[in-house]
């Protein structure tokens, strides 16, 4: 499933075919949607922006259509003319004079008013976002009573604790905080708590900033010119269970954690 960044950045380019143009035509292909789309064909498109991992394309009117793409579903845009070439469904279509824009596979479509968006049961829960708020509201929320028992491993993927977040963000923010991921916000001190805000906050946005990669710029740029694949220098730990921690050269550990796999180190986040 995409995480924050990359659907921040789906959002970004569909912003920029979209917004200030009249959608020619609406699509969706549910039925009970059908009436929704009718409605939508002529409007301007004002924006298109991401909360957490959801998207949210907003028509003149205050009609906007909420859509999650959860494990399968995939943005594409076309110039006007153009095809995509895919055996996934097409489920939501917005084309204006010059462009299409085509979500295939999604399962999670809604056309809502945007005063219902603060009471929407997905929108309305999810915790701040590293990509639209500061980091102190992001220590704010480690040091929430309602989180600190919780496991790090666990909370770290829930989107009412923190939004956009997700399994390689997970790794990698303990990776570079040098945390463990079995402790609890309730365990570490205030220096390590702010440390895991900071982390969270950079991983993010480096990750939005470089199209997924959580290294520092300059070593990933290296590291490609050096020829190492895309898997060596995107990430600090995650997906590298047969590699070397870059901070102490111990092994990197690969372990199951909420359900989901988790890389770390357990010399540098003892």
């Amino acid at each position: 499933m995409p995480e924050g960044p990359e659907v921040r950045r789906q959002a970004d380019r569909l912003h920029a075919v979209l917004a200030d143009q009249k959608a020619e035509r609406v699509f969706f292909a549910f039925p009970e949607l059908a009436e929704a789309a009718e409605a939508l064909t002529g409007r301007r498109v004002e924006s298109v922006s991401a909360r957490g991992k959801a998207m949210l394309t907003t028509f003149e009117g205050g009609r906007v259509v909420y859509t999650h793409n959860q494990l399968y579903g995939r943005w594409y845009v076309r110039k006007v003319g153009g095809e995509v070439r895919t055996r996934r469904q097409l489920r939501f279509e917005v084309q204006t004079s010059t462009h299409r824009a085509l979500l295939f596979s999604a399962s999670t479509i809604e056309v809502l008013l945007e005063g219902e968006l603060d009471h929407h049961p997905f929108i309305s829960r999810l915790g701040p976002d590293p990509l639209s708020d500061p980091v102190q509201a992001i220590e704010a929320r480690f040091k929430d009573v309602r989180f600190a028992g919780r496991r790090l491993a666990q909370l770290l993927l829930e989107q009412e604790f923190v939004a956009g977040l997700g399994n390689y963000l997970r790794s990698e923010i303990l990776h570079h905080a040098r945390i463990a991921p079995t402790r609890r916000p309730k365990e570490l001190s205030s220096p390590e708590l702010r440390r895991l805000a900071k982390s969270t906050y950079l991983m993010c946005n480096r990750s939005y900033e470089l199209g997924g990669i959580t290294r520092p710029p300059s070593e990933a740029k290296r590291m490609k010119a050096a020829g190492q694949p895309r898997w060596k220098y995107r990430h600090y730990v995650f997906g590298r269970a047969r590699g070397r921690c870059p901070r102490c050269e111990e092994a990197i550990r690969k372990d199951t954690l909420a359900g989901r796999r988790l890389y770390w180190c357990s010399n540098c986040q003892a």
